[in-house]
């Protein structure tokens, strides 16, 4: 396939044969992550990563993948040191970074803003998350933490908890599962519950997700629970933050009552919703998903810049 030049915008863009193959390369990238074997075949490319948001795993493994490759790195994690404190448009700094580079990576507070940032580029753009919006990288790492562990994608049955109103990565990551016919059940608060058009994706695809606040029935026959953070960032009403932040806990009594293989997942960072307890059980694999990111990347800035292994 090829994806020379493609930009990475929404999960919606990729069919589900797209998607096995980013996953499937993604896999010969393990070892160049793991610093096990070396390549150089982005060697003279230049990445862009503008991070107008916060960010620790998302920017460091872009930054790893990218030095995986054996490419370099420009930009920056602090908008108020850029010229955007002195009102430059969102249009104007995307068009220095492509005359700069061969890639740009861009998370941004603003729904929209990497398809935005795209128009304004001519090299491919990779949304590294934009507000409540998408998050197509982690999508993809998601969905090759559960290949990798599970051995495949369809035939389990996935609980999303926690915040799934504004959180981006439960979004994308509903309509992808949905391509695999995935049994999905919603566990949240009443205020956070899964947007209606995301559910209606779901269904498009013959899916009909369960919705409960119910999370020990919900986990019980579970193979994958995927855990997300109640992120206050996301509210605008503190006081509506306040009335949900810690509904939800995952510890060890709660592994007492679930499947032998679940895995827990969580894209981080998390805050109390997962006990620090739950670290030492073979069921925590949150920081080898976070790992995930490096292949997963490595593999679309490959393919995007058309140099591939």
């Amino acid at each position: 396939m090829d994806f020379k030049g493609k930009d990475i915008i929404s999960i919606k863009d990729f069919s589900k044969k797209e998607i096995n193959y980013i996953l499937n390369y993604g896999k010969t990238m393990v070892p160049y992550a793991k610093g096990e074997k070396y390549t150089d075949i982005l060697k003279g490319k230049v990445l862009s990563s503008l991070f107008f948001e916060p960010s620790t795993r998302t920017r460091l493994s872009f930054e790893s993948a990218m030095n995986r490759l054996g490419g370099r790195i420009v930009g920056f994690a602090d908008p108020t040191a850029t010229s955007q404190k002195k009102g430059e448009s969102l249009a104007d700094t995307v068009r220095m970074a492509d005359s700069y580079s061969d890639v740009i990576v861009v998370r941004h507070p603003h729904e929209g803003a990497a398809r935005l940032a795209a128009e304004f580029a001519d090299v491919p753009v990779l949304n590294a998350g934009d507000g409540a919006g998408r998050h197509p990288t982690q999508c993809l790492l998601d969905l090759f933490t559960i290949l990798m562990e599970k051995k495949r994608i369809g035939k389990n049955k996935i609980v999303l908890l926690g915040d799934l109103k504004y959180g981006r990565t439960v979004h994308s990551l509903a309509y992808a599962l949905s391509l695999y016919g995935t049994e999905l059940t919603f566990v949240s608060p009443e205020s956070l519950k899964m947007p209606k058009e995301v559910v209606q994706e779901c269904r498009g695809f013959g899916v009909e997700p369960i919705s409960t606040s119910n999370l020990e029935k919900a986990v019980k026959d579970a193979d994958v629970l995927y855990v997300t953070r109640i992120q206050r960032e996301r509210f605008p009403d503190a006081e509506e933050y306040n009335r949900v932040v810690g509904t939800y806990k995952v510890d060890v009594d709660l592994m007492k009552y679930v499947k032998k293989d679940l895995i827990v997942m969580h894209p981080l960072p998390r805050v109390t919703e997962i006990d620090p307890e739950v670290d030492k059980t073979p069921h925590a694999l949150y920081f080898k998903q976070a790992f995930n990111g490096v292949p997963v990347r490595m593999a679309l800035l490959s393919l995007v810049m058309g140099e591939r292994l």
